[in-house]
């Protein structure tokens, strides 16, 4: 069953930001290369030179295959044609999966032993947006030493491998079919969803073909709602960033509960029966204490410095370790294997089980919650409780100025004068955004009007010094 789009809404444009880590990137930003399509880096003649630095790269470390998937925006169909080529130029061949999830392409790279992954994708931005993000043959991101490896070798001039040696292409048919079966397995035998009604929205992404069947094969009754893209109708007032759309449909079928997915799959929200928003920390929750209840929980969690204080208090309560690291499931999967730990996410609803899969990866995570519900006999309201958060706002600054410093002496003043006044009861965060020309204000304390009050100001000061306020 499917329900009507929603209006068109008009969105700006955002452009890409430089890599946040250590070690300088001259393309590499958190999660891969991302920008605006026909604005370099994202140009048909660079990605084909990526294609090939890629391939001159991986041939040194032996022969092999790479696989190539994409969401469904309008540019994935030039930036698939040109990877091919270039990797077909350096003497590799490729795989190609068409529209998937990014975390069915880690999976696949893992299982088809190929020698990595390659994902056209820019997640939840526009259609007019693309990015180039890697896996390895593991399915984990790629090593930095080879992101850097990567980035030396696209300095070269581009060469073709003799005729007889170059890459070839064969497309993989039936890619949707083995990761549905995988989502699937990650449940155990007796998760069975009949009685359920979901409501799955797919955001016109790379899902939309695989996620309404993993439930539908579980035994749910699925109602779909973004399932039919046409190249830029993608993320576009649906999904995981705009879960209105998914609220209204689940009130007005009196669904159960509600599902949105993002453009490439790997982030989620959900929606109880009663409308409410259930984000990325809600959810992490409910899979913990319900591993917790079945004995099966061990170590510690990991989080970002975006996550609600009211999640780390509740974990605190519950005796769990919680480590924060900067936003990126990048440094949330580095901390968990360094630690060993299991469980890690998001606020965006970017969450990692370890246990099951390499990456973020939203109908897993989805399956998680179900199963918590299934096992408790509960609703998806009544499974999430002893979480109780704190009002937190967040702003976003748009930035106008090429090179900028938070740093900056005013602002630094602004944040701790706005720490004094929530004391040990909030926190304040400013960070720059990994993907967009933002810069993210976050405050957070017992007192919503204060809280909003102090973000406001902080606004006022970052607009004064940088650009001008993007509400989210």
């Amino acid at each position: 069953m499917k329900a009507p789009c929603p209006p068109i809404v008009p969105v700006q444009a955002p452009v890409n930001m430089t890599h946040p880590s250590h070690t300088p990137r001259r393309y590499f930003g958190t999660d891969g290369i991302r920008g605006r399509v026909g604005v370099w880096p994202i140009t048909p003649e660079f990605v084909l030179k990526l294609g090939w630095a890629v391939g001159k790269v991986l041939a040194r470390q032996g022969t092999g295959k790479v696989l190539i998937g994409k969401d469904t925006r309008i540019s994935g169909y030039m930036f698939e044609s040109v990877l091919e080529s270039g990797l077909s130029a350096a003497g590799i061949d490729t795989h190609l999966l068409g529209p998937m999830p990014t975390p069915a392409i880690a999976y696949l790279t893992r299982t088809l032993r190929a020698q990595a992954g390659i994902v056209i994708s820019a997640s939840h931005n526009p259609y007019y947006d693309n990015g180039i993000k890697f896996f390895s043959s593991q399915g984990t991101k790629l090593p930095d030493p080879i992101e850097l490896a990567i980035e030396e070798q696209l300095e070269q001039p581009m060469t073709t491998v003799d005729s007889a040696a170059l890459g070839k292409a064969i497309r993989v048919v039936d890619a949707p079919g083995r990761y549905i079966e995988f989502c699937k397995s990650t449940v155990s035998s007796d998760i069975i969803l009949n009685g359920l009604k979901i409501v799955v929205d797919c955001a016109h992404g790379a899902a939309y073909h695989v996620a309404p069947n993993v439930f539908r094969e579980l035994g749910a009754e699925v109602i779909e709602i973004g399932v039919e893209p046409n190249g830029l109708n993608i993320n576009l007032n649906c999904g995981a960033t705009h879960p209105e759309w998914l609220r209204q449909q689940v009130l007005e079928h009196k669904a159960d509960l509600g599902i949105a997915l993002d453009g490439d799959g790997d982030r989620v929200v959900m929606i109880d029966h009663r409308g409410n928003i259930l984000d990325g920390d809600d959810l992490l929750y409910i899979i913990i204490r319900h591993k917790l209840m079945l004995g099966t929980f061990k170590g510690g969690v990991v989080g970002t410095v975006m996550a609600n204080f009211g999640f780390e208090q509740a974990l605190k309560q519950l005796g769990i370790e919680f480590v924060r690291v900067p936003v990126g499931d990048r440094y949330i999967i580095s901390e968990l294997n360094k630690r060993h730990w299991s469980l890690g996410g998001e606020p965006s609803g970017h969450i990692v089980c370890r246990e099951m899969t390499t990456t973020g990866d939203g109908i897993i995570t989805a399956l998680q919650v179900l199963a918590a519900m299934r096992h408790e006999a509960k609703s998806l309201a009544e499974v999430q409780t002893g979480l109780t958060r704190y009002p937190q706002v967040l702003l976003n600054v748009r930035v106008n100025k090429q090179d900028y410093s938070l740093d900056n002496p005013r602002i630094q003043q602004a944040v701790q004068d706005a720490e004094y006044t929530l004391g040990q009861q909030g926190r304040v965060l400013l960070r720059r955004s990994g993907t967009e020309p933002l810069i993210r204000v976050m405050v957070e304390g017992e007192d919503e009007q204060r809280v909003r009050m102090l973000a406001e100001q902080l606004v006022g000061v970052v607009k004064e010094e940088f650009g001008e306020e993007d509400k989210v």
